[in-house]
């Protein structure tokens, strides 16, 4: 989109989204969305960072983790039980 010459008009800058848009092959699009939707999950259940990227590449087969992702964590190392 940044060799797209710029514009404020929002004629022109819908046909640059949709330009860009189509640049980008489905594929890349729902690996994204799929990888995306797993960090959602992860944060929703706790994780931090660190644990959600790990989580994420473990499990990058499934929509979301399973319910068994702390023990999980905890058996990796990834989770201070110190508290």
């Amino acid at each position: 989109h940044r060799s797209l010459p710029a514009s404020s008009k929002e004629v022109d800058l819908e046909r640059n989204v949709l330009q860009s848009l189509d640049s980008v092959p489905l594929l890349a699009i729902r690996r994204f969305s799929a990888r995306s939707l797993r960090f959602m999950d992860a944060y929703r259940k706790g994780l931090n960072g660190k644990q959600a990227a790990w989580a994420s590449k473990k499990y990058r087969g499934h929509r979301v983790l399973p319910e068994t992702i702390m023990r999980d964590l905890t058996d990796a190392g990834l989770v201070d039980n110190t508290c």
